[in-house]
């Protein structure tokens, strides 16, 4: 089981052909460089190497590795990027992207940010399991209205983009992480999220209407995470949330298909590929990105062995990462982000961990080596002579 960095009010567990430079586009789309859509996710890390505020130090690594997309959390910089930082108290998301670290980090050369981001104003990120009253609907459309409207201004002339979702929907949605039928959830917790995500993009598409002569992009996106179950007709987010929504993206965070890859890497991108399709067959299209709208918000596989991991390795690791890379690119996914710089996953209490202590979802390890993940991406993005 996977320890993963949770919204406020949701404590759980969870279950667990080559391209470089540029790849061809989807008929009627520009091609775009690998390193504008392959990214890494830069959460709550258990080591850092620095003297340098946090977040901003892992940044760095992601860059140097050529990448351009990078997945941060907006909501909790205080318990996700803790290491040579100090955090005041926030009332907004608002004010979290105006603090001076996250600035400082828009001002890097990253072309894309995807950013897990929870209403402040209502406190509890699973509020709305219980239903979402007027006043909470406001709130939140509120609250993300005023962050888009922000971003669309402050960053006019750079031309980035700001992809704002929230972490793993369908743990979210069952406030547990049973994917058998009785860990199924309520209806009212599924017509709760439809309405939830609805009064997010109701806040950016009324930004976007606002702000017009800007160049900058700020899109709003759904998450969701049990789409093996889904396409068995399950209840699940893609099958009874999505197609309620009307949201810009869609992210998979993608571990319950991907990692059939690391004993048969055929079957693996078969079973990933009709993932893909699936979620795009319920998903909305949307203006900016058409029936192309699903991206892998979350990948990766552990390559350290131990207990919790008794048949990982590197080999397997790197058939995962591969098939998952590979698939996502030529299917058209708009954006592919790895789990992650710094692994936050480790087996050493409150000590520096070793490397042999982490689970092996990093690019760069507690001694400071490149990890294989890190050799595999750099070979994409150094565009072919």
């Amino acid at each position: 089981m996977m320890r993963r960095f949770l919204p406020p009010g949701l404590s759980i567990f969870v279950i667990a052909g080559s391209v470089s430079g540029e790849v061809r586009a989807p008929a009627g789309r520009v091609a775009r460089a690998v390193a504008d859509r392959l990214g890494s996710a830069h959460v709550a890390g258990r080591y850092n190497f620095t003297r340098d505020d946090y977040l901003n130090e892992g940044a760095d690594q992601i860059l140097k590795l050529g990448m351009r997309v990078i997945k941060i959390y907006l909501h909790d910089p205080a318990g996700s990027y803790r290491f040579n930082s100090r955090w005041p108290k926030f009332d907004d998301l608002t004010q979290v992207a105006r603090h001076p670290y996250y600035r400082r980090l828009f001002g890097k050369p990253f072309t894309t940010y995807i950013m897990t981001a929870y209403s402040l104003r209502n406190r509890d990120g699973a509020y709305w399991r219980r239903g979402v009253s007027d006043e909470q609907y406001a709130r939140e459309s509120q609250e993300f209205y005023e962050l888009a409207k922000y971003l669309l201004e402050a960053y006019r002339g750079t031309g980035k983009t700001f992809v704002l979702q929230h972490w793993e929907g369908d743990w979210a949605v069952r406030g547990n992480t049973n994917p058998e039928p009785e860990g199924d959830p309520s209806p009212k917790a599924l017509d709760g999220m439809v309405r939830w995500l609805n009064a997010r993009q109701d806040g950016v598409d009324r930004a976007r209407a606002e702000v017009k002569n800007t160049d900058v992009k700020v899109y709003n996106a759904c998450e969701m995470n049990l789409v093996a179950i889904a396409m068995d007709g399950r209840t699940t987010v893609v099958n009874n949330v999505v197609p309620r929504t009307r949201c810009d993206l869609y992210s998979y965070s993608s571990y319950d298909t991907i990692g059939v890859a690391a004993e048969n890497p055929g079957e693996g991108r078969k079973l990933f590929r009709r993932a893909l399709d699936y979620i795009a067959s319920k998903a909305p299209d949307s203006r900016d990105f058409g029936d192309k709208n699903v991206f892998v918000g979350e990948f990766g596989w552990p390559e350290v062995r131990s207990e919790k991991d008794p048949g990982a390795s590197t080999e397997k690791c790197l058939r995962v990462l591969k098939m998952t890379t590979e698939e996502s690119l030529a299917w058209g996914c708009p954006y592919v982000v790895y789990w992650q710089v710094f692994d936050n996953e480790v087996r050493s209490g409150k000590a520096r961990p070793t490397n042999d202590q982490c689970r092996g979802f990093y690019l760069v390890k507690p001694d400071g080596t490149r990890a294989a993940a890190w050799d595999y991406f750099a070979s994409l993005l150094v565009a072919p002579k």
